[in-house]
């Protein structure tokens, strides 16, 4: 057990900050009742309701989930970056929703239609208020998930997991207005920040810049006690 936790403690980070991520996100979805911002674009009055995309709505918590577990076991590098690309929007979303309360009134009052799909839908509207929504979360870890696959030498050489993947991150992307979850306006903001944090992450590759600046410091310390 011991030599277990000692090769992935790697892992421990991300379930710190998954606690302190739920926290902060149960605590703004108590205190913003009153959001005062509403979200709204012409858009959103488009496009229709559609209960069916609650699947794919709820396979992104296994998505983005197998995806992290994945390269934590399997590449320590590409897990570093995905986390990195992960919290930071995630962080941002929280620091949004705390500054700038914000929802929508987008939700159908009354379900068009009574099968379990609305059933299931009702379970999200219950559980998780039309507030704290810009940008959508769901779409930014969404093409976060996808980028790691798609930037991961072993995943992006298996064509199966790679359309599946991009079809998944399509249809939850989807479902997030589809389902009224979210505006259009959040999704398309979700891709400008998904954007700016794939040129820090994968472009400039942050991790690697850091991860050499603290070796580079750890030498010269040692250099300087000889």
């Amino acid at each position: 057990m011991k030599n277990f936790i000692k090769k992935y403690k790697h892992g421990i980070p991300a379930f710190a900050y998954l606690a302190f991520y739920l926290a902060w996100f149960a605590y703004l979805e108590k205190t913003v009742v009153r959001p005062s911002r509403l979200i709204h674009v012409k858009l959103d009055d488009v496009i229709p309701f559609c209960e069916y995309f609650i699947i794919p709505y709820y396979l992104w918590f296994v998505y983005v989930t197998c995806v992290v577990v994945y390269l934590l076991f399997k590449n320590k590098q590409d897990y570093y970056r995905t986390c990195t690309f992960l919290f930071t929007g995630m962080t941002i979303f929280l620091a949004i929703s705390t500054l700038w309360p914000n929802g929508h009134h987008l939700r159908p009052y009354i379900m068009p239609r009574d099968n379990i799909f609305t059933d299931l839908v009702k379970i999200i509207y219950a559980a998780d208020t039309p507030t704290n929504l810009w940008p959508s979360i769901h779409v930014y870890n969404s093409i976060g998930a996808h980028l790691a696959i798609v930037k991961n030498q072993k995943l992006r050489k298996n064509k199966p997991v790679h359309i599946a993947s991009l079809i998944l991150c399509i249809s939850i992307i989807l479902s997030t207005v589809f389902l009224k979850q979210h505006s259009a306006f959040d999704v398309i903001t979700a891709f400008i920040m998904a954007a700016v944090m794939y040129l820090v992450v994968y472009s400039f590759d942050i991790v690697s810049v850091y991860q050499y600046h603290k070796y580079y410091r750890h030498r010269r310390r040692r250099f300087r006690q000889v």
